[in-house]
């Protein structure tokens, strides 16, 4: 009896231990690294990380890197590093649709600016050349009107899309160019930016999608048709001026890559964006899945427009109260451990490869050399 009672307290003890500490998978924990955010690789991560956020979206306009504000470095042993990303960015002239690389295309004039900022988590693995950005958030908003307007009173400034106005800008500069089309006719499928402005008289500003019309010019006075689940096919640039009874109308179309107009088809003073976009290069490293592989897994995240900043403001507030400029919030996880994300599909083979996401770094914990140089150094379009 001796020998039996210390066996069964010592089972008894061994199957409390099991019950208080189940088998759990082992996350690694190594400690993220605050990077410099003018380093090299550093620089070409945040733009690969902004070309795939761009390449996710169909609605908007491609947003350039103007500099990176932050960035933490998860090391993830032999799999490589998770990049935690803050990067401060612009939007350009070129609508998503067109498929341009960011860097192919031109931000706009001050007045006209939308900055804003980013967050988003990427995985590279550069010995198996894998590139995948999981989440990304971003908000953007126009510059302030009212510090533009104390700088250049007689400057474009915005104006709604519903003005009757805006409608007018649209169709007329449409108009104008079906009329200079040698066959095929287009129709207005959405407007994306509207601005008035004061010149001789009132003129506007528009930027509108157009898609591709089953009419012919021929009868453009007679035909009815619609195309109902047609698509964009390009993006124009139309104004309207008027000067007491003489109206200016002007207009320039970019048809996207697929959908640009053949020599043979569209005349050159119709034509007057270019007929041939350049295709946006895949990065070499970028891993391409066989095609018995499950499918890739698409970024999760959104852009979201926010107004003007001084329109949130409370009427007589100064510039320091407390209505946040930029709320991006991007949270994998919450738990400050980690949690495992399945990524089998980045990979050849059979393997179950998994990456450790923490919660996303907070803006203290920021290396010296961040923020890193602006392209656009203004401090009107620069995220505080």
């Amino acid at each position: 009896m001796g020998l039996l009672l210390p066996l069964v307290l010592c089972a008894l003890a061994t199957c409390g231990m099991v019950v208080a500490s189940p088998p759990q998978q082992t996350l690694s924990l190594s400690p993220l690294l605050s990077r410099g955010c003018n380093d090299s690789d550093i620089l070409a991560v945040a733009g690969f990380a902004l070309q795939d956020i761009n390449s996710n979206r169909k609605d908007g306009y491609v947003l350039s890197l103007n500099r990176v504000s932050n960035v933490q470095e998860h090391r993830q042993d032999s799999l490589g590093s998770l990049f935690y990303l803050t990067l401060d960015v612009l939007e350009t002239d070129c609508h998503v649709l067109s498929k341009k690389a960011w860097k192919d295309c031109g931000v706009r004039l001050l007045h006209n600016s939308v900055y804003g900022q980013c967050k988003a988590a990427f995985y590279m693995n550069r010995p198996r050349r894998v590139l995948y950005l999981p989440a990304y958030n971003c908000t953007l908003r126009p510059v302030s009107r009212r510090r533009i307007h104390l700088m250049c009173p007689d400057c474009p400034s915005p104006v709604d899309l519903s003005s009757p106005n805006v409608l007018e800008a649209a169709t007329e500069s449409l108009a104008k160019y079906n009329s200079e089309s040698t066959s095929k006719q287009y129709s207005l499928f959405k407007v994306t930016r509207a601005t008035g402005q004061w010149v001789f008289g009132p003129a506007y500003f528009v930027e509108y999608l157009i898609k591709e019309s089953p009419c012919t010019k021929s009868q453009a006075g007679s035909c009815a048709l619609q195309l109902p689940d047609s698509e964009p096919v390009g993006i124009c640039e139309g104004s309207v001026g008027k000067r007491g009874p003489e109206k200016f109308v002007s207009v320039t179309c970019r048809f996207f890559e697929s959908e640009a107009p053949t020599p043979a088809s569209e005349n050159s003073a119709a034509n007057q964006g270019p007929a041939n976009l350049p295709k946006v290069e895949e990065p070499q490293q970028k891993n391409t899945a066989p095609s018995d592989s499950p499918s890739r897994a698409a970024p999760k995240g959104s852009v979201q427009l926010l107004p003007d900043l001084d329109d949130e403001r409370p009427e007589g507030s100064q510039e320091n109260s407390p209505v946040e400029a930029f709320p991006v919030q991007l949270d994998l996880t919450t738990n400050p451990q980690g949690e495992a994300l399945d990524v089998p599909f980045l990979f050849l083979g059979p393997g179950k490869e998994k990456l450790v996401v923490l919660p996303f770094p907070k803006e203290e914990h920021r290396s010296a050399e961040c923020p890193g140089p602006a392209q656009e150094a203004n401090p009107l379009i620069l995220p505080p």
